[in-house]
């Protein structure tokens, strides 16, 4: 079992509830050559195998082009407003092996409080799956093993919740999530399909870590999900689904044609919503259903917990196309 705040090394991903503060800065890019963002010299196999790993704030659009069907994809990730001069601690990346590959991995962010930067892990998780992702020996294309050999290979102290998607040219999108990322398939504009979140209690995802406590890869909740030409995938980190709910992802989506402008009008929403300490979130329906109070204040003028949780926030929108 983990151990959460104040307990040990495994740490709460809790972060403040929304109060006004500035906008976190976000870059944009829009092309069709695979762009690679890095701020570590672990990436430097991964662009050398045109494989693409990003770990700061950024917009994208990456065609993945198959013979059958394919994921389009495109990314945006906006750090907390805090920490926009670091990138924050969420990573993914995008990969056109065979039908494509999408994954998000989201530092825990209580490692700072052990003087360890969160960022690490996540990063070098993600280097690493970006490398195994095209073992066929090793991996055989499954998301659960290629988690364990990411995990395996990666050495830096701290801990990540993170989901992977692996597409098939034949239509099957295998998923394998440890913790609160999560994914959602939109099909004729409803939403059809979701992953659930892993906890040991609220706000203490399941993760895995530098540590012996933890979670492996055997923790993994794993499934396969058949798509059609048509279906977008939506996945993201925390920081997405702890602030926007599933009926106001399906009517943002669909105003736009170009998947990388969907993502960055979804991380937009998500970061409006963080910074909006009246805004009644997921997150904070989750907190009162689970029995946490408003401030005493709030509690004297008769109002109730609300507000959107500040975070970094990471969306990847792939649309199934035919080749």
């Amino acid at each position: 079992m983990a151990v959460c705040e104040g307990e040990g090394v495994l740490r709460l991903k809790r972060e403040t509830m929304a109060i006004p503060m500035l906008r976190a800065a976000m870059i944009s890019h829009s092309q069709s050559q695979p762009l690679i963002h890095s701020i570590s010299a672990i990436y430097e196999t991964a662009k050398r195998r045109k494989r693409v790993v990003f770990s700061s704030s950024s917009s994208e659009l990456n065609p993945v082009i198959r013979s059958e069907v394919s994921f389009c994809v495109g990314t945006c990730l906006i750090p907390h407003p805090k920490k926009v001069n670091t990138g924050g601690e969420d990573a993914f990346f995008v990969s056109n092996y065979n039908g494509g590959v999408i994954a998000v991995a989201d530092g825990v962010s209580g490692w700072a409080e052990e003087d360890v930067d969160p960022s690490l892990f996540p990063r070098e998780l993600l280097a690493n799956a970006s490398n195994f992702v095209g073992d066929e020996e090793q991996v055989n294309y499954d998301p659960q093993i290629l988690i364990r050999k990411a995990h395996a290979a990666t050495f830096s102290t701290g801990s990540a919740t993170v989901i992977v998607a692996m597409l098939e040219k034949n239509g099957t999108l295998k998923i394998a999530n440890v913790g609160d990322c999560g994914l959602r398939l939109i099909r004729n504009g409803h939403v059809v399909f979701s992953t659930s979140p892993q906890e040991h209690y609220f706000d203490c995802p399941f993760q895995l870590s530098s540590e012996r406590v933890g979670q492996t890869y055997l923790d993994a909740a794993v499934c396969n999900v058949e798509l059609i030409q048509g279906d977008t995938i939506v996945m993201g980190s925390d920081g997405l689904f702890d602030n926007v709910f599933d009926h106001e992802i399906v009517p943002t989506i669909v105003r736009y044609k170009d998947v990388a402008e969907a993502a960055k009008a979804l991380a937009n929403l998500a970061s409006s919503h963080a910074m909006d300490s009246n805004f009644d979130s997921p997150y904070s329906l989750e907190a009162r259903s689970r029995g946490f109070e408003p401030p005493l204040w709030k509690k004297i003028l008769g109002m109730k917990l609300t507000g959107g949780k500040l975070d970094d926030i990471t969306v990847i929108v792939g649309q199934i196309v035919s080749s």
